[in-house]
């Protein structure tokens, strides 16, 4: 059985997860739902990753995504090597590793998560 037959998940028995890189999620502050999101957050949770190769900013941006809502980015300084890889085809996504919040008025939302590729 093929992929395309039975969807993307038809070859997950066979699948590995590989570990790329811990990362602070950029842009959380930007995410105008993260004050909603975030309590909904854990240790573990699965966050999906999307390539955003028109965005005005970055070439090779890569939003997170918290169920259809983008969240934040991949650092600008971490993309390079990732957006090629998902330009060609290979999947992604982060797993929340850590949480924490300032304490000022502004309420600063900080993810930690790690970035493995779907092999």
């Amino acid at each position: 059985m093929f992929a395309g037959q039975a969807g993307a998940n038809a070859l997950a028995p066979f699948t590995r997860e590989v570990f790329l890189l811990d990362i602070d999620v950029a842009g959380t502050g930007y995410c105008e739902q993260i004050n909603e999101i975030y309590p909904k957050l854990n240790i573990g949770t699965v966050l999906q990753m999307c390539r955003d190769p028109k965005n005005k900013y970055d070439e090779k941006a890569i939003g997170i995504y918290y169920e259809q809502t983008r969240i934040g980015w991949v650092p600008r300084t971490m993309n390079a090597v990732i957006s090629r890889l998902m330009d060609a085809g290979k999947a992604f996504f982060c797993r929340i590793t850590e949480l924490s919040e300032s304490s000022s008025e502004n309420k600063w939302k900080n993810i930690e998560c790690k970035i493995y590729m779907v092999e």
